[in-house]
Parts: C-alpha cells; sequence; structure tokens
C-alpha cells in the first residue's frame, strides 16, 4: 500500500494508504464505464493502478481509446454474460474463474466489483462491493410491483455477495436503502457519491431546445416520455443514446432530433448550448448525464423519485414520471419563463460542485484504507 494524503473538494486531508494496484471490473454498456474512468483518473496522482476487467459485451474502439488515454488503467476484456443478463449462470461460473486468475497472476492490493455475484469468490485480496444498481429495486420502480419468483436466484444470489463482501458501497442514500431492503441490512455500507471531472462539462451560449441523454428505449430512463411528448412542446427536443434495444427492436424516435450514440466529448457541445435538460426517470440510482447537465449549467427537468430528489431537490424543477400531463406542462411554462430557467441553471451548476471529483476519490481511498487495515489485522492472525 503507498501512503498517500488525498484531500476532499473542501481542501481537508484524509489520511490513508492508497493501494498499488486494484483488480476492477465493469461492463461498456451503461454509466458504470464513466463511473470508472472518472474513479481511475481520480486514484492516478495516488499511485493508483487499475487492472480492468470487462465483462457483457465486447468494448467499442471508442472506449478502448478512452481506457488508452489513462496511464494508469490496463484492460483485460471478456464477453461473458453479466448477472442481470437472462440466464447468466453459466457465464458468471466462468467469468469468476477467469477473475480469480487473474488475481493470482497479477496479485492485487484490493478487489473493487462492480456487481454482486462474484464477491463469494475465494479472493486473496480483501473485496468491495458497489451497489450501482440491481434488477429487484428496478423491477419494483418500472413496473410497480414486486419482482417475481422467477428473479428468486438472482435475489439469493446478490444476496449471497453481498454477505460475502468485506464492505459494501452505493452511490446514493436512495440506492443503498434499497439494498438494505431487499437483501441485507448491512449496517457498515457506505455511501460515496459519483462524479465527472468539471473540466470535461462546462456551461456555453443557451440555445432555446431541450436535450436528453440516455438510452432511448430504456423504461427506467423514460425518455420515450420526452419523445412522446415532443410534437406538443414550444422548443425542438434533441436526444442522445443508443435507441436499439438488447432484445431486438428500437425505441420510436419521431418528433425528435436523433443524434445517436455520442461519447462524453462530443456530447459536451450538446450539453454546453442546451437550456434545459430532461430525464423523468423511474428509476436511477445516481445519474451521470444529469450531474454532466448540471455541470454544463443546464436547467434541469428530472423525475421526482428519492435518489433524484436526494441530489438534486432545491436545483431542479420535478415531474411525475407517470404522468405525460405533467411533464408536458411543467416543460411549456418552463421554455416561457426565462427568469425561472436563468435560477434553475445557476442552482444546478452550484449543486454540482458538491459531486467533485475530489470528493470521490477521497472517500474511496478511505474505503480503500480500511480494507487494507483489516487485511492486515487479518494477515497477523
Amino acid at each position: 500500500m503507498n501512503n498517500s494524503t488525498p484531500t476532499t473538494a473542501a481542501g481537508e486531508q484524509v489520511v490513508t494508504g492508497a493501494p498499488g494496484l486494484i483488480l476492477m471490473t465493469a461492463d461498456p454498456i451503461g454509466g458504470v464505464w464513466n463511473y470508472v474512468l472518472e474513479l481511475s483518473r481520480g486514484l492516478a496522482p495516488h499511485g493508483v493502478r487499475i487492472a480492468l476487467a470487462t465483462m457483457g459485451r465486447p468494448v467499442s474502439p471508442g472506449q478502448r481509446r478512452e481506457v488508452a488515454d489513462e496511464a494508469n488503467v490496463t484492460l483485460f476484456e471478456s464477453g461473458y454474460r453479466l448477472e442481470w443478463m437472462d440466464d447468466p449462470w453459466g457465464d458468471v461460473e466462468k467469468s469468476g474463474d477467469w477473475l480469480l486468475s487473474l488475481e493470482a497472476e497479477l496479485k492485487p492490493d484490493l478487489v473493487h466489483l462492480n456487481g454482486y455475484a462474484h464477491a463469494v469468490l475465494p479472493w486473496r485480496s480483501p473485496c468491495l462491493v458497489v451497489a450501482h444498481s440491481c434488477v429487484l429495486s428496478w423491477w419494483e420502480a418500472v413496473r410497480g410491483e414486486q419482482a417475481p419468483q422467477r428473479l428468486d436466484h438472482y435475489r439469493d444470489r446478490v444476496a449471497l455477495g453481498l454477505a460475502a463482501a468485506d464492505l459494501v458501497a452505493a452511490p446514493s442514500s436512495a440506492m443503498l436503502d434499497c439494498i438494505r431492503r431487499l437483501y441485507l441490512p448491512l449496517p457498515d455500507a457506505q455511501v460515496v457519491y459519483n462524479a465527472r471531472g468539471r473540466t470535461r462539462f462546462r456551461p456555453g451560449r443557451k440555445e432555446d431546445f431541450i436535450l436528453s441523454v440516455g438510452r432511448v428505449w430504456d423504461e427506467a430512463k423514460n425518455i420515450g416520455a420526452l419523445v412522446r411528448n415532443a410534437y406538443d412542446l414550444p422548443w425542438p427536443v434533441y436526444v442522445a443514446g443508443e435507441i436499439n434495444q438488447p432484445g431486438g427492436g428500437a425505441a420510436n424516435v419521431d418528433g425528435v432530433n436523433r443524434l445517436g450514440f455520442l461519447a462524453p466529448e462530443s456530447l459536451a457541445p450538446w450539453y454546453a448550448a442546451a437550456a434545459i435538460y430532461v430525464l423523468p426517470a423511474r428509476y436511477e440510482p445516481f445519474g451521470l448525464t444529469v450531474l454532466e447537465a448540471a455541470l454544463s449549467g443546464c436547467a434541469l427537468v428530472l423525475g421526482d423519485i428519492p435518489s433524484l430528489r436526494e441530489l438534486w431537490d432545491g436545483a431542479a424543477l420535478f415531474v411525475d414520471p407517470e404522468s405525460a400531463v405533467d411533464l408536458q406542462k411543467q416543460l411549456r411554462a418552463l421554455c416561457a419563463d426565462r427568469n425561472r430557467q436563468a435560477s434553475l441553471r445557476e442552482k444546478a451548476l452550484e449543486r454540482s460542485r458538491s459531486f467533485s471529483a475530489a470528493r470521490m476519490t477521497a472517500g474511496y481511498l478511505s474505503l480503500y484504507s480500511r480494507l487494507g487495515a483489516g487485511n492486515e489485522i487479518h494477515s497477523r492472525q
């Protein structure tokens, strides 16, 4: 473990021992990818190297270039199915063997899992699990009912992983509350808010259009509610994100200006110019795109759900994600009210400073320090 002294966003020193090498898992499909790269950037000045083991689908050429830009990250790629996918368990076992072989070869100081099931593996290193989302909480939020019995095996595997982890973290209190309610009490679990670097997203000259970013087909993001209202709004609507569903078919994007999937550097100018950012989400444990929009000085219109209230209450306009009438009414009124737009933009930008990369890095270094201390005590016994 390397000695280092990170600082919080307020400049406070956090004394800890930074790990030299972390074996970290990720998938290239959702927001965890950007989270991993942002955290890697924050850890680099502390001498931390990341062995990044990916699963779920192949890494895209653009993502491969992103990894190449981070000198402290080495990519280890696989295509094993993830635990939340259909019929994944054979692949979960194979990927577990693969991860153990990486640990044996690389000898990391600790293992950072951005998933659950693999925490039960016989790791030689201390293991952190970060609860970014889960199928059961997704089901409740999106379907409005308890998850069906066919997901009981998933529930059991997640619970076993959480119980086996040396430490558990989540990106919001709302997400941690869901994990505790659905699986285990986890009294020692911690909340560490996600972050995005401020240099990547900045306000620009605002134009009269509405922006939304995310998987358009995803019922949790609920971007379809905005698409369906677009014809009746006074401003044009631009949507960036994938429309093709994993199982086939595509989301309807009639009535909006489709930007397609854009890398962060290509998205930044759109955020900078957009006057209003909309995400009427039914389920969003943190919401990195919301933070990117806030850093870019957009007025935020968000789904009224616990996690987004936790992070943005007082700095955003909230709408009922199940009410197309409410969404349309609020957006039409906001488009016509320049003063309210300006106020919301200022409040969102100010709130975004709470989610700094320095603060996230310090939070994880603190968790890593706890894991390292526990491992040293265990080794002496």
